[in-house]
């Protein structure tokens, strides 16, 4: 199965909504720290988002006004059609980003690199579409020691060390800004879907029906949601940046 099928046949990616950042304590957590490293005084003309699945960052980013979205799997990128918003949805391969160069001065790839075989050419394109100090924000797995049975379920090639991902992207001319934690050991209770994929996927597509067609349930996952969130983001901080499992870095073209 090529990468296009594994993505579009695989319910928790395509099926993701924009509902999830409110589902999930996992998004919610890491949305929620990068915007918080970013800051609201930085207003980009142009944003794109790759790998954005169906829960894009971008949709929470309140500091750019031109979007764009882009996924290699078809279904997630039908929610960001619109003719009120400028945005910008596009399905295609990350390999060969149909941009030109310096089209964008906001880029995120948040979890993507680890799902690509050749991950050199996605930072290649990053940098060729990125205009000079513009912004690449990127998170990924960390430490090649916790790759798991999960990690291969998922698709994952390689969970990165940090000095690995800094020398690939300083090879393309991209500059560490800041580096922060993302995910501490909460996050290894995601290992659990390794052991019941399908009854996994199952449940998260009836939580997601269930969250849109009860108010009342709505209202209470919301505050699950923002409780365990919250939890996972002191995780996170408490932990050595060294033994998080998910890491972020923002990266400065120069």
């Amino acid at each position: 199965m090529n990468e296009k099928k594994f993505y579009e046949s695989h319910k928790n990616f395509a099926c993701r909504t924009l509902s999830e950042y409110y589902l999930s304590p996992g998004i919610k957590c890491k949305f929620d720290i990068l915007m918080d490293k970013i800051g609201s005084k930085h207003i980009f003309s142009n944003a794109l988002d790759l790998g954005c699945s169906g829960n894009s960052f971008l949709y929470f980013f309140n500091n750019s006004h031109f979007k764009s979205f882009f996924d290699i799997a078809l279904l997630p990128l039908k929610q960001y059609k619109s003719r009120e918003k400028p945005w910008h949805p596009f399905c295609g391969d990350i390999n060969y980003l149909p941009y030109r160069n310096d089209s964008f001065n906001f880029i995120s790839a948040l979890d993507i690199l680890e799902h690509l075989k050749n991950d050199q050419r996605a930072i290649a394109e990053i940098s060729r579409i990125l205009k000079k100090k513009g912004i690449a924000i990127i998170t990924v797995p960390h430490r090649k020691k916790y790759y798991s049975k999960q990690d291969k379920l998922i698709g994952h090639y390689r969970r990165y060390e940090i000095n690995q991902i800094c020398s690939l992207f300083r090879k393309y001319h991209l500059k560490l800004v800041k580096m922060f934690g993302i995910y501490g050991s909460l996050m290894k209770i995601s290992d659990l879907q390794s052991i019941n994929p399908k009854t996994i996927e199952h449940r998260l597509q009836s939580l997601r029906e269930q969250y849109e067609s009860s108010l009342i349930f709505k209202l209470i996952w919301n505050i699950i949601i923002k409780i365990t969130s919250n939890l996972m983001k002191i995780d996170a901080q408490y932990h050595s940046i060294k033994k998080v499992m998910n890491i972020g870095f923002i990266f400065q073209k120069i």
